[in-house]
């Protein structure tokens, strides 16, 4: 026990010190800053700038039900108004399958297009970065995934967002997911930061009040992870804070009125905001295991991290006191002069509070006891070598956090003894 004890501390110095020196590198990479339009009708004033810009044809990346409500028509139409020549591709689902994207990839080339516009939630934005870096470099998506994997620069990008959750309208990471081997995949390039961003809530009042409280939390998993890891800087903890106030006063807003489009303006910033944090500080545990649910299982990204998020900053609190103290002042939690300990607790309470507020489940249910070992050795691999987190977790470690949400079975009923006969 105590060789491995002491095995444990050395390899956890030894990450430590490989992510510090990975943020250093971080904090110089000329991250770019898209151009942002908010408010209702920006979808339409993104397109008009767009048609400005001269391009031949472009390709709106979108999924069936975005196209099938017609909220991409007051885009389209401005597109039209302009001159500007356009091809939907809207077979992007869920999680972006590979095939799905490279189906994406050979209609760019075939149309001959020269810029993309990415409409709906953070599925379609990661499909439509992947297709643009995939089709610029003739590389397949497999060999795309990691940092830099491209030499060349893809086509100019666009962003609409109509979920406010993963901020991916700012973000230099696209996820998608390979169904055979049940993982998810990460590329990360600075280049497929969109050059411009639409934020318009209106497109946002017809969400669904789950997928509201998912995303929502989403977003708030980007900004505390952010805020808690060692790449955070003076920029990153004003974006994540802020993020994070906002996300605690207008969520439940949001959720409980999908037409207040004040509160669905703020948390379309918010989850900005989050992913401007998160793009350069990064993430941590909670996004590395709800990959691996998402790969295994196909969870909804949103909801794996909500589900998530308080066990394992339960797990981290001993060593993010100070921090979570933090967040709970600019939460609206507590005074200042509250110790540490007791708004960190706040804290953590709260998050099971609004996870319960919003309809969050307690546990996954398509957790599989058999399959918890395999998904914490995944997690902490994703972990340990991409996110600069607070401190390690052992295998064992992860296994106890992943299997604190499994699904409590019922206990079996004994079988009603037969009626006496008369």
């Amino acid at each position: 026990m105590a060789a491995n004890t002491l095995a444990d501390a050395a390899r956890s110095v030894g990450l430590s010190t490989l992510m510090r020196a990975a943020g250093l590198v971080t904090r110089r990479l000329p991250i770019p800053v898209p151009a942002m339009m908010v408010g209702p009708g920006a979808s339409a004033r993104l397109a008009q700038a767009v048609n400005d810009f001269g391009h031949r044809k472009v390709m709106l990346v979108t999924d069936a039900t975005v196209s099938a409500l017609g909220l991409t028509l007051p885009m389209t139409r401005a597109l039209t108004a302009g001159g500007t020549q356009f091809v939907v591709f809207d077979d992007i689902s869920p999680d972006a399958p590979i095939a799905q994207i490279e189906k994406g990839v050979e209609v760019f080339k075939a149309e001959g297009c020269d810029a993309i516009i990415a409409f709906g939630g953070g599925s379609v934005m990661d499909a439509a970065k992947v297709i643009g870096l995939s089709a610029a470099n003739n590389k397949p998506v497999r060999r795309l995934v990691g940092y830099f994997r491209g030499l060349r620069a893809p086509a100019p990008i666009y962003a609409v967002p109509t979920t406010a959750g993963t901020g991916s309208e700012v973000t230099v990471a696209a996820v998608v997911s390979d169904p055979v081997a049940r993982r998810k995949l990460v590329i990360a390039d600075t280049r497929i930061v969109p050059r411009m961003a639409a934020l318009d809530a209106s497109l946002m009042t017809g969400l669904p009040a789950d997928i509201t409280a998912a995303t929502g939390m989403d977003a708030l998993t980007h900004a505390v992870e952010a805020f808690i890891g060692h790449w955070g800087n003076a920029f990153t903890d004003r974006m994540a804070l802020a993020s994070v106030g906002m996300i605690y006063q207008n969520l439940p807003l949001a959720h409980a009125n999908g037409q207040d489009l004040v509160a669905r303006e703020k948390m379309a910033l918010a989850a900005n905001y989050a992913g401007q944090a998160f793009t350069r500080a990064n993430v941590g545990y909670v996004h590395a295991i709800a990959h691996q649910l998402g790969g295994f299982y196909h969870t909804p990204h949103g909801l794996a991290n909500a589900i998530m998020l308080p066990r394992v900053l339960r797990f981290l609190s001993p060593v993010i006191t100070g921090k979570l103290a933090a967040l709970a002042l600019r939460a609206a939690l507590g005074r200042d002069d509250e110790s540490e300990d007791e708004l960190a607790q706040k804290f953590l309470d709260s998050i099971d509070a609004l996870n319960a507020r919003l309809g969050i489940p307690r546990h996954l249910s398509a957790l599989r006891a058999k399959d918890i070992p395999a998904l914490a050795r995944a997690a902490c691999r994703e972990a340990e070598f991409n996110y600069p987190v607070p401190a390690y977790m052992s295998q064992q470690d992860c296994e106890g956090v992943i299997r604190s949400v499994l699904a409590k079975k019922a206990p079996a009923r004994k079988a009603a003894r037969p009626a006496a006969g008369r």
